[in-house]
This record gives C-alpha cells, structure tokens and sequence, in this order.
C-alpha cells in the first residue's frame, strides 16, 4: 500500500499500531511510526497516546517520553500512560513529578491516574506524597471508586499502616476480589497472621469471591503460624475450585509445608512444577534450614546447580549458609561461599552472607578462622558480627582473640554491657582475676546496667499450679 503511494488514514494506522502492541512487534512499530514521520501525517492526540502505550509496552520508555514531549496537546489517558510506564519502573520520582506537571496543565486526573500514581507511593517520601493524594481524593468524586480505594489501601498496608488500610477498606461502598485480597495481604505482611485469617473467614461468610493471589495470601499467613491443618484443607479447596495453580501459588505451598516441617507434601509439589523460580528453590531451601535437615538442603542446592536453570539469589546463598552453619558442615558453607564470591552466578555477596560465615565458623569453634574472614572480607565489621565472634571466644577460651573483638566492639557499642559481662567472664574463666575486677570497676565508672533478666508465667498456668499443691 505504501509502495503504490496510497494515503494511510487513522484507521490502517489504529489497526497497524493495535496489532503492533499486542503481539509487542518492536522493530514493526517503530517503522509505522517512521512513516507517520516521513508522510508529515500529524496523528490525533488519540494515535501518538497509542505510540507511548506500544513504547512502553515494548520497555522503550524513552522513545515513549519523547513521543509524549513531541505532542502539542495531551488529554488525560496521555499523561496515564506515561504515568503508567514510569510507576512499572519503579521510578518514583519521575511519577510524582509527571503527576504535578498533569494537576499544574489542569488536566484532571481519572480514577485510574490516581490507582497508578497510589501503586508508586508504598514508602519514604512516596507515602508522604501518596497521603497528600488521599487528601485530594477527599475532594473528588474517586475516593469511593473501587479501583482507587484498592490501591489507597495497598499503600497503607505496604507502607506498615494497617490501621488506616483497614479504614479504607471498612469505608469501601463496594468491595470486589482486588480489595479483599489487598488488606488480607497487609495483614500477613505485617505478621497479624491471625487477623488476616479471622478477616479471610469473614469475607468468606459474606460471600467474597477468591483468587490464586487471595490464597497465596492466606497461605502467607498459614505458614506464619506453622498452621499444617488448616493449610492442608486450604490446599483441598483449591483444588476443589479447580483453580490454575500458577507458580506463585505453588510457591507459597511450598513454603507452608515446609515450614510445618511436612517436606513429603513440600516435596511432591516441588517435583511436579512444570516450571520453577528461584522463589520455588528458596522456599525448600529455607525450609530444610529451619528444620535442620543440612544434609538435604545441600542436596536441593546441588540439584538447582546441577540443572542450572534458575541462577541462586542472596536469599538462597543465606539459606544455604544457615543450613551449613546449623547442620555443622563448616567446610562445606565456607565452599560455596567461596564459589559465589567469585561471581559466575551473578550473585552480589553482602555483609549479611559474612555475617553468616562468622557465625558458621563460630558455631563449629574455629575462632582463629573466623577471626581472619572478618579481617578480609570487603566490609567493616557490624556489632552483631563481632558479638557473635566474641561470644565463641569465651565459649572457646580464645582469650587474646576475644580481646581485641571487644576493643572493636567496644568502640560501635561503648553502651552495651553484654560486651563488659562477656569480658569479664572470659577473663574469670581463665583465671585473670585482676583483668575481670578491671573491666566490672569500668562497668561502675561509666554507671552501665545490665538489664536483669526476666520471666513470666502465665495466669492459668499458676492456677493449675494451685489446685495441685492445694495452695491459694
């Protein structure tokens, strides 16, 4: 058509561009648009907005930007877009900031301007701009919308205020699968797990419909409370629904059995994924960690390396070296520690994984060992990795180590008395009397506590106590 010279009109365009974004044709797009230039054919603000939409759509945020600068008029679904684009970035910034330039050019913002400017302020400075968006919505007729207060809801519960979500939610004049699902998620998030299954069993009643994400949610909440009963009838609900069980779901069944220590079940829908995350390798992983099975837990690990298709993650390296650690295979850990430290698997090692090592070697009583990772790893030491260093010392009576990680830690924590009770007491033990009457005199000088311990029984238990000694 372009060859015989014909004039292309909105409509060949409309239908070039529709099938260009839905099959996400990058280089067919950018020839459409090529000839929307070379033609001097100026399209409606409706056909350069599907221009950003195919851009974005594609991942070519820029050229989306430079088609939005190029428009000489934009209308609300433009600036959306856009707006769009940039929040599944996670560029946060840029969305407040094209959100203010949209309210300054007084176009008004839709119900679904505002879900997407609300997805992008779940922390830091984003809350504080998404509780100003709340106050706006107080004004507008969008607050209600159900689209809105679903995202105004999901930026409380993400944000940890659970309470104002709550509000939210209880003020909804419709509630649909998305709400529902969005607060019981913050509830497991922040660990009310009680509360988000109390909240799920309510919505039942009152007929909420339920999704694989609203189940996933639950199950979050299930595997909180090592809950293997009421996850296993979960688990045969879904099953009873006939619902697709993508990987996310799976995931978190995963993760539910295993962390109710249940690794057959854990295990059988592991081996029957069709496809697995790095997700799906971590969640067996941590479980077997926690469970202190070490020996399967390198066993797992060695599988996703032998298959080598899904690259380990920080997660997967701290699981691993957890499991190590508590499985009492030190050498091992340390093996693969260094292995990912060379970088072939893309992991990127942080303080938290050296931390994992000390404590490794610690745990196994080689203190020297310990010692000189700490003096070459890339990080300066934190507290908690020179008092767990520390307290190996004394339980090992490495005395002269033990000094100077309390020099060290003495001078982060100068405040903590565990430190000086530590020191002391290794001295005690090793019979330097006069060093362990120093160290409690310097504890009197600088007027340091050490909190006393505590404990408490529970009122029912001291009235059994009561009935059986006979005693009131």
């Amino acid at each position: 058509m372009a060859k015989q010279g014909l004039e292309v009109k909105f409509k060949e365009y409309d239908t070039l561009l529709n099938e260009c974004i839905n099959q996400m044709a990058i280089r067919e797009g950018q020839r459409v648009h090529a000839h929307m230039i070379k033609t001097h054919y100026q399209p409606p603000v409706y056909l350069r907005t599907m221009l950003i939409v195919f851009y974005i759509k594609c991942g070519l945020l820029g050229d989306a930007r430079w088609v939005f600068d190029e428009m000489p008029q934009r209308n609300v679904v433009s600036w959306t877009a856009l707006i769009s684009g940039y929040s599944q970035k996670g560029h946060v910034s840029q969305v407040i900031h094209l959100f203010l330039q949209m309210l300054t050019s007084g176009t008004a913002p839709n119900e679904f301007t505002f879900a997407t400017v609300l997805a992008s302020c779940t922390s830091g400075i984003g809350f504080h701009f998404g509780r100003q968006i709340h106050c706006l919505l107080v004004k507008s007729p969008f607050e209600s919308h159900v689209y809105v207060g679903s995202s105004l809801l999901d930026m409380y519960a993400k944000a940890g205020k659970i309470h104002e979500a709550r509000y939210v939610f209880d003020n909804l004049p419709k509630r649909d699968v998305v709400s529902c699902t969005a607060i019981i998620s913050g509830y497991a998030q922040q660990g009310l797990f009680k509360e988000a299954l109390e909240l799920f069993r309510k919505l039942q009643a009152e007929g909420m419909s339920s999704n694989y994400v609203t189940y996933t949610s639950v199950l979050t909440a299930l595997s909180g409370l090592a809950a293997f009963e009421q996850g296993r009838q979960l688990h045969a609900r879904i099953i009873r629904l006939e619902l697709p069980f993508y990987v996310v779901l799976q995931n978190s069944l995963i993760d539910m059995y295993s962390k109710c220590g249940k690794f057959t079940y854990s295990r059988t829908i592991f081996n029957q994924m069709s496809e697995r995350t790095v997700s799906s390798w971590n969640a067996m992983l941590v479980g077997y960690t926690k469970h202190g099975m070490g020996k399967e837990m390198v066993e797992i690990f060695k599988m996703m390396r032998e298959e080598n298709k899904i690259k380990p993650d920080g997660i997967t390296l701290s699981a691993v070296l957890s499991g190590c650690s508590h499985g009492g295979m030190e050498d091992k850990g340390v093996e693969i520690f260094n292995f990912i430290s060379t970088g072939k698997d893309g992991v990127e090692v942080s303080i938290e994984h050296c931390g994992c090592v000390v404590d490794l070697l610690s745990r196994a009583g080689q203190v020297e060992r310990a010692f000189q990772f700490i003096r070459e790893m890339p990080f300066q030491p934190t507290a908690a990795i020179l008092g767990s260093l520390l307290g190996a010392c004394w339980t090992h009576m490495y005395v002269d180590i033990g000094e100077i990680v309390a020099k060290q830690l003495l001078e982060i924590e100068p405040e903590n008395p565990g430190t000086y009770v530590i020191l002391s007491n290794m001295y005690a033990s090793a019979g330097r009397w006069e060093d362990a009457r120093r160290v409690r005199e310097l504890i009197d000088e600088r007027a340091i506590v050490k909190e006393s311990g505590k404990s408490w029984i529970g009122p029912a238990f001291i009235h059994d106590a009561e009935k059986d000694t006979g005693k009131t």
